[in-house]
């Protein structure tokens, strides 16, 4: 198949990159050099050229707290960019993949999120990520929505990364205990993507490494396999204040994947391992 993959140079796009290789498909591969997604005439253009079988859409405004004082610029990649490639994926008669997160949901829950859920966004990230979903579905009566959370690659920055970098400065440090989810190692994530695409099961889905953590006890189990030893001492949400506000609950359900006969994700523990041989390896 012939892919383009937005935000290719992203954490998550170049592990798309990779695995699109891998499993022999045309990669064309845009970051912000290559195709601004906010011009809807570029877009059109570009995908017009290329005819894709398949969009693979990574980009997005991803600065949580970021978003809260620039949410025009926000909305405009998240929601307005998502809608521009929706229009060319529908006139070149492509299939499309958006790559959602957990923040379209408040965080209230006590169970996981099922992809069906009434949304309930807390911030302007969550507002406008769920608008571009919104607009996908406005465009295209058969897409793919994959939500995912707590993402974590070789490629970019993330939690792990953080977390081994204070833990060797510092030796002490402070994590919040009481927001809890599940974390995605990018491999994994752009795996089923892969295999998603490959089938014309269209939908939501939820996709995030199985198990269910705090971020205190992310960071204990960080430490613990990169043989470090720091204390952590745990905070609450109220101790450690951001400008947006976090979901306190964003376990997502992964029961689809199951259903439609696809892989689920593995556990977070096993693809923490993963990840830090990986980048062991690169380093």
């Amino acid at each position: 198949m012939r892919v383009v993959v937005t935000g290719a140079a992203g954490q998550l796009g170049q592990d798309v990159l990779l695995e699109l290789e891998r499993k022999n498909h045309q990669a064309f591969g845009t970051d912000r050099q290559q195709l601004d997604i906010t011009n809807e005439e570029a877009v059109i253009a570009y995908i017009s050229e290329v005819k894709p079988d398949v969009i693979l859409h990574c980009a997005a405004y991803t600065n949580v707290d970021g978003a809260e004082a620039n949410e025009e610029t926000a909305y405009h990649i998240n929601a307005a960019g998502t809608e521009y490639l929706a229009k060319a994926a529908k006139l070149n008669g492509a299939k499309m993949l958006l790559v959602s997160t957990d923040y379209v949901f408040d965080g209230t829950a006590t169970e996981p999120y099922e992809v069906d859920e009434p949304t309930k966004p807390l911030g302007a990230y969550g507002r406008t990520k769920l608008a571009g979903e919104q607009l996908l579905q406005k465009y295209l009566e058969q897409f793919f929505i994959v939500r995912t959370a707590w993402v974590f690659g070789v490629y970019g920055k993330n939690f792990v990364k953080t977390m081994i970098r204070l833990g060797k400065e510092r030796g002490e440090i402070g994590v919040v205990y009481d927001q809890v989810g599940s974390p995605t190692y990018t491999v994994d994530l752009a795996q089923f993507m892969v295999q998603l695409m490959e089938t014309d099961k269209y939908g939501i889905y939820h996709a995030t490494n199985s198990g269910v953590c705090s971020w205190y006890e992310f960071a204990v189990e960080i430490f613990k396999q990169s043989d470090l030893n720091v204390k952590v001492n745990p905070l609450t949400s109220d101790q450690f204040p951001t400008p947006a506000a976090r979901p306190k609950y964003s376990v997502l359900s992964k029961e689809k994947i199951s259903e439609i006969g696809l892989t689920p994700l593995r556990d977070w523990k096993e693809a923490l391992a993963a990840y830090l041989k990986e980048t062991t390896e690169k380093s």
